[in-house]
């Protein structure tokens, strides 16, 4: 049966309210009760509620205190505050803290419906806020944007464009949507001129700059694995920042979250560049000179990401961990998926399991050359929800829940993220130059200076040199690269797909979690 609503009601006397809360129930509404302040924040991480009935008068944390908290944590969370008193202060600092309603002891039940009825309907008045909260931001971003912020100011930054866009994402503005998009065009022309300026001096230095995917295993993941402590390091291809944010009310169902960090793509953000380096917990140049063998470069034949597991006994040999038992898996189709989901106990017996996925790389590829996907994927909004989607219902999910009480630790992380590209630019190569959309290597390359970063000494970006005069060049913003013959149709077929290997906010800050079991 439909619910009406889901109602939360805080109150230490609750079990005199119980002809009250049936009262209710048998009008259509969900209502769990609590008796303290405590519970009601525990539980208001975990779920969502529509209405929130607050006792202004608790032992412990008071009403105003929990509504306090409740606010900092949710800002638009509809609270009525019931109170015995109507002292003109209290109401006042009710009120000052962004009550949705207030009632007086005792509650009549009709009062009660009334009250809720009112907030329902005007639960259409959400998107209105959120507009409203935004237009305050939007100053706040802008001048963060025009602050020279610092590697750890554009994670912030970029977190803050995510919240809004999630946000928009449940409101019908679409003015503002596209007040919030142009904001993250300039955040993006921002950002590439930062790493423009930066790039080479963090591939140099090595330890001034951000967290780069070849030191992610090293300091986000060894820490935390211990022998006897069963540990799965879940490396979804192609994970966005927002994709994250929308599967997390999903995951933390059965988990708790410890850690919610970003780190940053080495370039090319493509997974070649960035898994190899995450498992080898080297740069590129450095893994193709100590082994020749398994490294390929994009010209040449043969498998790309064929020796992940071998770099990654490498490198814990290199950290001194390989006396961990550990298990590397790699989910390509359906058939992995449902034979990892058959086995996932077994995983338990390792100190570490290593399982890649690459359905959310699958599907923006797949995105690319199917109209139906092309349909049903047409936006961010769009995308996400395909993303959201699939994950919602994987084998993954399902595998992870199994075993979410056997008191293990969980950590998600990707390779790099993805752009909507927008902004066809023209490039000439020999016959050599990679058919990369968001980044070329090639000899005698000839392109448009003010739409890419290029590095002509490929050994600056951390890079191998293909050949002697091979020129590396990234993409900016939402840009693709596109060859003069054919190029309309090029253009065409391509424009609004999601495309990775530039640089881009999307692209480059991407998402490391870290959980444990409830």
């Amino acid at each position: 049966m439909s619910t009406q609503g889901e109602i939360l009601w805080v109150d230490d006397e609750i079990d005199s309210l119980k002809s009250q809360i049936l009262f209710l129930k048998n009008k259509g509404y969900t209502v769990t009760p609590l008796s303290n302040g405590y519970d009601a924040l525990e539980l208001l991480k975990e779920k969502q509620m529509d209405v929130v009935l607050l006792d202004e008068s608790m032992p412990g944390l008071t009403g105003l205190e929990t509504l306090a908290k409740i606010k900092e944590m949710l800002p638009l969370q509809p609270v009525v505050m019931i109170t015995k008193n109507e002292a003109e202060n209290i109401m006042e600092d009710a009120l000052g803290a962004q009550i949705t309603d207030y009632l007086i002891k005792p509650v009549n039940p009709n009062q009660v419906l009334l009250s809720l009825k009112k907030i329902m309907d005007g639960k259409r008045l959400v998107s209105e806020k959120t507009t409203i909260a935004y237009q305050q931001d939007f100053r706040n971003l802008f001048m963060a944007l025009s602050n020279n912020p610092n590697h750890e100011e554009w994670k912030e930054l970029y977190k803050k464009l995510v919240y809004w866009e999630l946000e928009m994402g449940k409101s019908d503005s679409e003015e503002m949507m596209e007040v919030l998009q142009s904001q993250k065009a300039e955040a993006n022309t921002e950002f590439f001129k930062y790493i423009t300026k930066n790039y080479a001096n963090w591939i140099k230095d090595g330890k001034s700059g951000p967290l780069l995917s070849h030191r992610v295993f090293e300091q986000k993941i060894a820490p935390y694995l211990m022998q006897g402590k069963p540990t799965i390091l879940v490396v979804i291809d192609n994970l966005r920042l927002d994709h994250w944010k929308a599967f997390q009310p999903i995951i933390t169902e059965s988990f708790r979250i410890l850690e919610d960090e970003l780190y940053y793509s080495i370039l090319p953000t493509a997974t070649q560049y960035c898994r190899n380096a995450i498992f080898a917990g080297m740069l590129p140049i450095d893994i193709a000179q100590n082994f020749p063998l398994e490294w390929k470069n994009d010209d040449e034949e043969g498998g790309k990401n064929l020796y992940e597991e071998h770099f990654l006994a490498n490198q814990l040999k290199h950290l001194k961990m390989d006396k961990l038992k550990w298990q590397y898996i790699k989910i390509t189709n359906n058939d992995d998926a449902k034979i990892m989901e058959e086995n996932i106990h077994n995983c338990l017996t390792n100190d570490l399991t290593v399982i890649v996925y690459n359905f959310v790389d699958m599907l923006s590829h797949a995105r690319t050359e199917m109209e139906v996907l092309k349909e049903l994927a047409g936006d961010e909004i769009s995308y996400r929800s395909l993303a959201v989607s699939w994950f919602e219902h994987s084998p993954l999910h399902r595998a992870l829940r199994k075993i979410a009480d056997k008191g293990i630790q969980v950590m998600i992380t990707t390779d790099h993220g993805s752009v909507r590209v927008k902004t066809p630019s023209k490039c000439v190569g020999d016959r050599a130059t990679t058919a990369n959309l968001r980044y070329k290597h090639g000899r005698n390359l000839q392109y448009e200076e003010k739409d890419v970063l290029a590095f002509r000494d490929p050994k600056l970006a951390g890079l191998p040199r293909p050949n002697v005069s091979s020129t590396f060049i990234f993409g900016k913003g939402d840009v693709f690269l596109c060859y003069p013959n054919n190029y309309n149709h090029f253009v065409n077929y391509y424009k609004n797909t999601f495309q990775h290997g530039g640089v881009s906010l999307e692209e480059m800050i991407v998402p490391v979690v870290r959980m444990e079991s409830k």
